[in-house]
């Protein structure tokens, strides 16, 4: 449901069905919820899914290093994916307690890069410092409280290339922007404790369509976000995010230099726990309960996994 084709990219499709309403507020896995579907595409930038479930994709970048940009083809490269890294767990009180997120690391203590080694046309220390830049975008983009709770996107955009910032500053104000960052609604609360994360990152040395070599980095992780909940029986709420990204860097050489940085190349990411009403401006709060929603097909706790499919699990 996703492509690379820049031309396909572009299409607008605006005929999916409008935001469904009200999801579950007291979050506690198990048989009793319940989900609903939103499905939708626009723009090249989005497909997805929401309700006790919120499924987002988007298709970015491919079209980033136009010919306008390009300098000189490179040697053909080999792509090699690098080593997954997955955190060890630790203990987590609080909201956590009783999720499958109690045991996960605490903040950026869940981003572990995996080991640095030359792919393709890429160096080690181009690799590195690649993966550094990820790195550092993953930490602004979901745990930097200022930023979540903040109105500006200026603590992102600074993480990417610059003729790629103005395409994020679109999407700060729109549903596109939960896809691959946290933006809290003014009325959400994060309780003291630290999010927890889960997750993974690998990456290889590929070629676009007009042969700029790229270090692509995929990033998978679940963030889990504890929210203060007065109307919740353990006085919390739980939020869940898993989102897969694909960032892409092109090879200094081979683009100008406005190009040379992090750009957005695919992300598609589900939520869980999340009110529908905010959502759809790129803004995340705790939901409450649908009345009418169907049983949940499968163990919710089966979606802290970040080897769960990112796509539309059930249909409304």
């Amino acid at each position: 449901m996703t492509t690379d084709d820049p031309a396909t990219d572009r299409t607008d499709r605006e005929d999916f069905p409008d935001w469904l309403r009200q999801l579950e507020r007291d979050i506690r896995p198990g048989p009793a919820v319940r989900l609903r579907i939103w499905c939708r595409r626009r723009s090249r930038r989005l497909m997805g899914a929401v309700g006790v479930l919120l499924v987002l994709a988007l298709v970015a970048g491919a079209a980033a290093y136009g010919s306008g940009r390009l300098r000189r083809p490179g040697p053909a490269a080999h792509p090699a994916a690098g080593p997954a890294a997955t955190a060890s767990p630790t203990a987590a009180p609080g909201p956590f307690a009783g999720t499958p997120a109690a045991g996960w690391p605490a903040g950026a203590a869940g981003i572990v890069l995996p080991a640095a080694h030359g792919s393709g046309d890429f160096s080690t220390a181009q690799v590195s410092a690649g993966l550094a830049q990820v790195r550092a975008a993953l930490l602004t983009a979901r745990l930097d409280r200022a930023f979540m709770a903040g109105r500006s996107p200026d603590p992102l955009l600074r993480h990417f290339a610059p003729a790629a910032r103005a395409s994020v500053r679109k999407e700060y104000a729109t549903e596109t922007i939960a896809t691959y960052a946290t933006r809290l609604a003014p009325d959400a609360r994060l309780a003291p404790d630290p999010p927890r994360v889960s997750g993974r990152i690998t990456y290889q040395a590929t070629r676009d369509n007009n042969g700029v070599r790229e270090l692509a980095v995929t990033t998978n992780f679940v963030w889990v976000y504890g929210f203060r909940d007065p109307g919740a029986r353990s006085g919390y709420s739980v939020v869940l995010l898993h989102d897969t990204v694909v960032w892409h860097l092109p090879y200094p050489d081979d683009v100008a230099a406005a190009s040379r940085g992090l750009w957005l190349h695919r992300t598609s990411s589900y939520g869980w726990g999340l009110d529908c009403g905010t959502i759809h401006q790129g803004l995340v709060r705790p939901g409450g309960l649908d009345p009418a929603a169907a049983p949940f097909p499968e163990d919710p706790e089966a979606l802290y996994d970040p080897d769960h499919p990112i796509a539309t699990p059930v249909h409304c």
